[in-house]
């Protein structure tokens, strides 16, 4: 049976639009065209010959999220005011998220002349570098809302997808507000309210080598003002023990236990999501052990609902590590087995016995070799005598002389 709209669209959903998003670009920006002072005298782009990078949309909490960093190559040509055709690259390294709706940081733009350089040709280059940048702004900025007009319809489970940022409401009935009587008795509380109910749970576990010092990390997990630049969404975080957090615009909540900068954050973990069983409160820890070159960050947490345990993990992984390499700073490496104790412990019982069968074994295979050539040896001193003693004797050399 289909979850309803208001349940179905609190799952965290990514859907990969790299290949359309590539398209985009290559159909979009050949529209760009820009005109000079000078008659006759223009520059438009002509081809694009890269778009390297990941493409996404998500859905957190009802809400949709454009999550996109893209390396840009284009080809530029321009014709002068005496008809002369000049031609260029244009190299922008980061086209993203971050840059067009969050503005933490401004385009960069490599220019290249591949036309022999004259001054009517200097004049168009001149204007390719002042007026194009512009325009390819304001094309850029329109492709977070064609993201979301063209896929939003196939994570969200609705006629009307929200974009705004604000969560869809759970319940868009009100309830009539209760008059105060001081003669009456006070209605009883919801009874889910007032216990928890007893749920069955499960640990997971998901490891990652972060190329970023413990340090660096711990701020990133816990600092409020960093916490959106991996989460792309408003976070609360005082990041002390006995405090409350709220990342992903309130998707997950809960409390700080203990901190131990550079090291370890112990925290509770809550879904915001109708899916979990309310009042219910994992445990994330979260352990961070510094290497030569890398951190390694374990992210473990216990409690996690049966029958959530996989939807959970992915979420961990596309959400928390996918989010620290969205910004450069994680390489995924796989997860090492994990044994029981009665494994290991039979393991160390049955190793020294093993160890001993190994080397007698070894021991016993190089003494053959000696043994056998004995043998040959004893055999040959034997045989020598009694062929002698028998009056058998080697036929004379042909290299001897006749007398």
């Amino acid at each position: 049976m289909a979850l309803p709209p208001t349940t179905a669209n609190w799952h965290w959903k990514n859907k990969n639009v790299t290949r359309w998003g590539t398209e985009w670009f290559e159909r979009e920006l050949l529209t760009i065209t820009v005109t000079g002072d000078n008659e006759g005298e223009t520059v438009s782009i002509s081809k694009v010959t890269e778009v390297d990078g990941d493409i996404e949309l998500g859905q957190r909490k009802s809400k949709l999220i454009t999550i996109f960093d893209c390396k840009v190559v284009l080809d530029w040509q321009g014709t002068t005011s005496d008809g002369t055709e000049v031609k260029g690259t244009l190299t922008i390294p980061e086209v993203s998220h971050e840059i067009i709706c969050d503005q933490l940081s401004e385009f960069v733009y490599n220019w290249r002349l591949t036309t022999d350089a004259s001054p009517e040709v200097n004049s168009v280059f001149a204007l390719a570098r002042a007026r194009l940048p512009a325009a390819l702004e304001a094309k850029f900025a329109t492709f977070p809302t064609a993201i979301v007009e063209t896929h939003g319809k196939d994570l969200t489970v609705s006629a009307d997808p929200s974009r705004s940022g604000t969560p869809a409401p759970a319940n868009t009935k009100s309830a009539p507000t209760p008059v105060a009587s001081s003669s009456s008795t006070p209605a009883p509380a919801n009874p889910k309210t007032q216990e928890k109910a007893k749920v069955n749970s499960t640990s997971i576990v998901v490891e990652a080598d972060f190329r970023a010092s413990s340090d660096d990390l711990f701020g990133l997990l816990t600092d409020e003002k960093r916490i959106p630049m991996w989460t792309r969404a408003s976070a609360q975080s005082q990041g002390k023990p006995g405090t409350e957090y709220s990342l992903f615009g309130g998707g997950v909540k809960g409390k700080y236990i203990s901190l131990t900068p550079q090291k370890e954050i112990v925290q509770t973990w809550a879904l915001q999501n109708p899916s979990w069983p309310s009042g219910h409160e994992a445990t994330l820890t979260t352990t961070l052990e510094q290497g030569s070159e890398s951190t390694k960050v374990v992210f473990s947490l216990a409690g996690v609902p049966l029958g959530m345990e996989d939807e959970i993990k992915r979420n961990i992984e596309g959400y928390y590590i996918h989010g620290f390499k969205s910004i450069g700073y994680v390489h995924l490496i796989p997860s090492a087995p994990v044994y029981s104790s009665s494994y290991m412990q039979n393991k160390s019982k049955l190793g020294p016995a093993k160890n001993r069968d190994q080397t007698k074994s070894s021991t016993l295979s190089s003494y053959l070799p000696a043994v056998a050539i004995a043998a040959l040896v004893l055999a040959a001193a034997f045989a020598v005598p009694l062929l002698s003693s028998s009056g058998f004797s080697p036929p004379p050399s042909p290299l001897s002389s006749s007398k």
